[in-house]
């Protein structure tokens, strides 16, 4: 499987998964809201701050026909033009608020949504970009922000195998080649039965890129599982307090809830290891007390090893029990006591 390199960090199948927290509308149209959230995704271990660069205006008409409108779902009763001027990220703060990420040390990236958006990204130096999964089948768009070299991360929620592909050349067409995929259910929030992270595998297979997780179900054991089954990516939408009521707040993890995902995406890591065979360090101590073959009765030299006299039992201090059949009819070379662990040396001409 390729790798890609995020700044100066490698992301593929058998590295820490690189965790982001998507801010997206939590930041509620505060700035300052949108610093802390920067600082607290931080403190949560988040390897990446992500934001969207759009307006209404960018993404949609100010059209209130029954097109516009939402019907069902988290932001059913809204209509789009005014669903997007209310979550989008003011433009005039995204580099104030790459400076800050810069600042303490976490990495800043965005999704644009047009050829606008990524005119402006360029122009305040984000180094990698995010394919939102409505947009992958916006191939303009697609071929526009591959052309600017530069690894992206694409989501294929509610995308066919074929579309993938489509957006797959569409990126390759421009010799880029730094891709990775993100499983996705796009609903919000995504239920547990559609999360279908098997497909992950696929992913990884028919494309050669390195996979992940785009996270919209509530709780961590979406993402987990993920890095269980290779993902390099997990990205969670993330606020400072669900509370703080945004269009994005009610599927978006807490700044405790995210540090103890990280922990445990970290520990999943280390239990999956490597391949390995044969006793860890940590089980040396108690290698010892696995089964061996022990006296268990009095015996006298001359006497024949029987069933009778000898047991497999722990510890194993004895022959191993694969011998038990070879020992058995062979004579005692000397008086031995019960509990004596046997060898080929208690035994004559053995």
């Amino acid at each position: 499987m390729k790798t890609i390199c995020i700044k100066n960090r490698k992301i593929a199948s058998g590295l820490p998964a690189y965790i982001i927290a998507e801010m997206s509308a939590n930041h509620a149209g505060s700035i300052v809201y949108a610093k802390e959230i920067i600082h607290a995704a931080k403190e949560a271990k988040a390897d990446c701050i992500k934001i969207q660069t759009y307006t209404a205006d960018t993404i949609t008409i100010d059209c209130k026909n029954k097109y516009f409108n939402i019907e069902k779902g988290t932001w059913k009763g809204e209509n789009l033009y005014s669903l997007y001027k209310k979550a989008y990220t003011p433009w005039e703060w995204q580099a104030e608020l790459k400076e800050e990420a810069d600042k303490i040390g976490i990495d800043f990236f965005s999704t644009p949504f047009d050829n606008t958006s990524v005119d402006f990204l360029e122009s305040i130096g984000i180094e990698f970009y995010k394919i939102a999964s409505f947009e992958l089948i916006d191939l303009p768009l697609i071929k526009y922000v591959a052309s600017k070299g530069k690894p992206m991360i694409i989501s294929t929620g509610m995308a066919s195998l074929e579309e993938i592909k489509e957006a797959m050349d569409c990126v390759n067409s421009q010799n880029n080649n730094q891709i990775a995929l993100l499983r996705c259910s796009s609903a919000y929030p995504a239920i547990t039965d559609d999360m279908n992270l098997a497909s992950m595998k696929v992913l990884a297979e028919k494309f050669n890129v390195p996979t992940g997780l785009s996270d919209h179900s509530k709780g961590s054991i979406a993402a987990v599982t993920s890095v269980v089954l290779g993902g390099c990516i997990i990205e969670k939408h993330f606020c400072l307090d669900r509370k703080i009521n945004t269009p994005d707040s009610g599927f978006s993890m807490e700044p405790e809830e995210f540090a103890a995902m990280v922990r445990d995406v970290r520990d999943a890591e280390k239990a999956i290891g490597k391949v390995s065979f044969g006793p860890t360090r940590s089980e040396m101590s108690n290698y010892g007390f696995r089964r061996s073959i022990f006296i268990v009765k009095d015996v006298r030299a001359g006497d024949k090893v029987t069933g009778e006299n000898i047991g497999i039992i722990r510890p194993g201090d004895g022959l191993k029990p694969k011998y038990y059949e070879e020992v058995l009819g062979k004579t005692f070379a000397k008086d031995y006591q019960a509990g004596t662990p046997l060898s080929f040396d208690c035994l004559v001409n053995a």
